[in-house]
């Protein structure tokens, strides 16, 4: 959004020109405002939900002794994240994925699986959040899946 210097109104910054929904610069009586919602507030073109926070976390493969640092949301689903790390081992879901000799719960958050985000606390402590990134090891089962 900004404010036209021709007409001091608000108005929707579109620097390649007008497309669908949005009103012309000037009022007219033969545009149509009738549509309802325009579409880009509609679910129609939902992707995913905004996360109000990230947090950073590695991956450990015991098997290779392989390290990914991932950023992911605060809702995202333990699910969610290994189809994240997908693109770094695609046989993912044939591990058992532990945190302090835990097994995690799939369906569940990282806070949920009593992974905590600690940055509120580094952050009161004047110490820099990056020095703890907390680890979440993947150990390999011999299930026979194929690729």
């Amino acid at each position: 959004m900004y404010i036209d210097p021709m007409t001091g109104a608000q108005r929707y910054r579109t620097p390649r020109g007008r497309f669908l929904h949005i009103p012309p610069q000037l009022p007219r009586s033969d545009w149509a405002n009738d549509f309802g919602k325009p579409w880009w507030q509609g679910t129609r073109y939902e992707v995913g939900r905004l996360s109000a926070q990230t947090r950073n976390i590695r991956i450990i493969n015991t098997l290779t002794s392989q390290e990914h640092t991932l950023e992911v949301g605060a809702l995202e689903s333990m699910w969610e994240i290994l189809h994240r790390y997908l693109p770094y081992n695609a046989h993912a879901a044939s591990y058992t994925w532990k945190y302090e000799g835990k097994n995690l719960n799939m369906e569940c958050t990282l806070e949920e699986n009593g992974i905590q985000d600690e940055e509120e606390e580094f952050d009161y402590l004047n110490m820099d959040g990056t020095l703890h990134t907390p680890a979440i090891l993947l150990y390999f089962n011999d299930d026979l899946t194929e690729l």
